[in-house]
């Protein structure tokens, strides 16, 4: 494969708004010692890119300063001392940043072989999402059979992962939409039960659905208010995982739900955690996940797609309140056969 020096990609060129995503001709980057460079295929979006955009969630000092966590590609070159890809191989990654390009160079341990069964566009839903879930929902609560689970925006990227995670552990999934179609998709996807949220009461419902008892597990992306409704939803010794705020970073809670109910509460973010941690869980995700998702008992998302150069418009489409499903940017030969 013959490297440019140069590459298409998008820039943030302020803080902003969806224009503020750029077409732009940057440096291709090159692979360091055991990283991997990837001809990027296709790219995920992601909450985290609009956060970024936003200027509220600057990347670390060591990482591209483009925007993108997720790839799906094929190895154009590998850095020193790397031996486990070789070019031509078509993977999907996990990246520190620099995904909205048409190259990006990724740690190796943060790279995993594309499933055989999905095409790139599908593949590049993958990374962001399941390794996030490997970190919180399986690892620090423990999701395991016969729990159940209450999934806020159960018809987003997380949320419909989550959902089938649930269903491939044998775990029940509740999850909250805010119209019809969408609570279609997140049944489609594996949830037992919806919930309107516009309408209904989360709480009040999902100790109906759980005859009294609650959630075992709480899965939210609001904070806010929900924080403390989230803490009357949780069964005893029910543990909150807290992954966004996209409704406010302050809430006023009731501590004593906590120590009466024996109740955790934790929160995370995947981009500062170190190479050695994602790859721990790429290897976790590997022996479990991966074999579902080529046996098929994983199924691809809803996607929408973008060409690279319309990132501002598939970031105002994940804004759009009628978004559901994941969105992807069409980067390089997103069907092309291994070299």
């Amino acid at each position: 494969m013959t490297i440019p020096d140069q590459m298409r990609a998008i820039e943030i060129s302020a803080p902003g708004g969806p224009e503020v995503l750029t077409p732009t001709i940057a440096p291709t980057p090159k692979p360091g010692p055991g990283e991997v460079l990837i001809a990027v295929c296709a790219a995920g979006v992601n909450g985290p890119d609009i956060s970024q955009r936003q200027g509220a969630y600057p990347p670390p000092a060591d990482s591209s300063p483009l925007p993108g966590l997720e790839v799906s590609g094929i190895i154009a070159a590998l850095g020193e001392g790397e031996t486990r890809f070789a070019p031509g191989d078509e993977v999907v990654a996990l990246c520190n940043g620099g995904g909205y390009a048409a190259y990006v160079a990724v740690p190796a341990g943060q790279v995993l072989p594309k499933p055989k069964n999905w095409s790139h566009i599908e593949a590049a839903t993958l990374p962001e999402t399941f390794f996030t879930l490997q970190q919180t929902l399986i690892e620090r609560a423990g999701l395991t059979t016969g729990q159940t689970v209450l999934v806020h925006g159960g018809s987003g990227g997380i949320g419909a992962s989550a959902i089938q995670l649930c269903r491939l552990f044998g775990a029940t999934a509740i999850a909250t939409i805010s119209s019809g179609q969408k609570a279609e998709y997140a049944r489609a996807m594996g949830a037992a039960h919806t919930i309107d949220y516009t309408s209904e009461d989360f709480v009040e419902r999902t100790r109906a659905l759980t005859e009294g008892r609650g959630a075992d597990i709480v899965i939210d992306i609001i904070g806010g208010d929900y924080a403390n409704r989230n803490l009357k939803a949780c069964a005893y010794g029910g543990h909150i995982i807290q992954l966004a705020i996209r409704g406010g970073a302050k809430a006023e809670i009731n501590l004593g739900l906590i120590l009466m109910n024996a109740l955790t509460v934790s929160g995370s973010t995947l981009r500062p955690q170190s190479a050695a941690t994602k790859a721990r869980f790429a290897q976790a995700l590997r022996a479990r996940i991966w074999p579902a998702i080529e046996a098929g008992t994983i199924i691809p998302p809803h996607i929408m797609t973008f060409p690279l150069e319309s990132a501002a418009d598939a970031h105002r489409a994940m804004e759009a309140p009628d978004h559901y499903g994941k969105i992807v940017l069409m980067v390089g030969d997103h069907e092309r056969s291994p070299l």
